[in-house]
């Protein structure tokens, strides 16, 4: 009963989120214009008309003038207006994303543990999972009204492989770090994901990052061997496997800038959610093939436990949904923010999922492996940020 609640839910939460607008209640400014009407319906002039210091009649366009004119402060300075209106559209978007995100963890560690844990199939539950969300991604386009088809070629298909492949092997890998070992752990390595970007960036992809963002990186690492010093459920497993994810979402980055360079490849793919859903369906195939050398041999041994054991299919449905739902309430959402704000967000995002999940699962939470968790998250929102303050500075300098 508790899981067709939870599934049932999930559902709700992906079909009405879309119903929420991003966009702030615009506040719009009435303008009253004096008109005389007479009784035939036509407009007539007013019997005192306004007049200038000499003499002269003022039209309504020279009035209007005068009128905007005398609202600006004698220094000069036009004061604009602020609006304090809430968006509670965007509210509900990072609440979703937030509750998708800590589902997720929780429902995809159940399914892990269900299936046999460090022994079990991380790499056929992480294929299934992108298949829940393939499906549900199709269900979109067939539904009347649901989701607008994309119009891509064959040529924007095959650009769109390398992104995919990344994708699915971010998500296969972070679903073996946390089969590993500790959701709370895996999290705090993948929370060293900018380490990774820089030297892929600089190096690779010949974007030089900032010397002060390379001044944060030894804050991230710090921080994440600090936190693995006393993790209780450590396994070298789950580090290298974190790690791996972590190399994959930094390539998945820079591939996706340049696929979205493309010329015209926004307009034929439509949206946003259409962009991920190609994403996920492209993953799940190309994760089939991993799947049987993986785990082929005991292929027949996890669909016995799939059959005899309703923990593991209802939770693999519903990480399935709830990955699905977050990864694209994410996307929405963070397009529509800033940068600041973003990396407040991840960060906030992290912190909540380190530690309610550690709260719900009875993970380890010792002091040191706070405090190294706090350094490393630290590290990473000064790494997002630290460009905002270092760049006005040496602009002035310049100058």
């Amino acid at each position: 009963m508790k899981v067709a609640t939870s599934t049932a839910f999930i559902v709700g939460m992906l079909s009405c989120a879309s119903a929420f607008g991003l966009h702030g209640a615009e506040r719009s400014t009435a303008t009253s214009v004096m008109r005389n009407v007479g009784f035939s319906g036509r407009t007539s002039k007013p019997m005192v008309q306004a007049v200038d210091v000499q003499g002269n009649r003022l039209t309504s366009s020279a009035m209007t003038l005068q009128s905007s004119a005398s609202d600006v402060p004698s220094g000069g300075a036009v004061v604009a207006k602020k609006s304090s209106a809430i968006d509670f559209g965007l509210i509900v978007y990072f609440a979703l994303w937030y509750l998708g995100n800590y589902y997720y963890n929780i429902t995809n560690k159940m399914a892990l543990n269900a299936a046999g844990g460090k022994t079990g199939f991380p790499m056929a539950i992480s294929s299934m999972q992108l298949g829940v969300g393939a499906l549900y991604a199709l269900f979109l386009w067939l539904a009347p009204d649901a989701r607008k088809k994309p119009t891509i070629s064959k040529n924007d298909l095959v650009k769109m492989l390398p992104v995919a492949f990344c994708f699915m092997g971010a998500h296969s890998a972070s679903v073996f770090a946390m089969g590993a070992g500790a959701v709370s752990f895996a999290q705090i390595v993948k929370a060293a994901e900018p380490a990774f970007a820089a030297v892929l960036s600089q190096f690779v992809y010949n974007k030089p990052v900032s010397k002060a963002k390379w001044w944060c990186l030894p804050i991230v690492i710090g921080g994440v061997i600090l936190a693995s010093v006393k993790e209780l459920d450590f396994a070298w497993s789950a580090l290298i496997s974190a790690c791996i994810a972590n190399m994959f979402a930094a390539v998945k980055g820079n591939e996706n800038k340049k696929l979205m360079e493309t010329a015209g490849l926004k307009d034929r793919i439509g949206s946003v959610g259409n962009q991920f859903a190609l994403t996920t369906i492209l993953g799940f195939l190309m994760s089939l093939p991993i799947v049987f050398l993986q785990e082929g041999s005991r292929m027949k041994e996890f669909v016995n436990i799939v059959k005899t054991t309703p923990a593991v299919w209802a939770n693999i449905a519903a990480s399935g949904l709830w990955f699905y739902g977050y990864n694209e309430v994410a996307t929405m959402t963070l397009k529509k923010t800033g940068a600041v704000t973003q990396s407040v967000a991840n960060t906030a995002k992290r912190v909540i999922v380190i530690v309610g999940v550690a709260l719900v699962l009875g993970e380890s939470l010792d002091p040191i492996k706070l405090l190294g968790c706090s350094i490393g998250i630290a590290g990473v929102l000064l790494y997002s940020v630290i460009d905002n303050f270092v760049k006005p500075k040496a602009a002035i300098v310049k100058k």
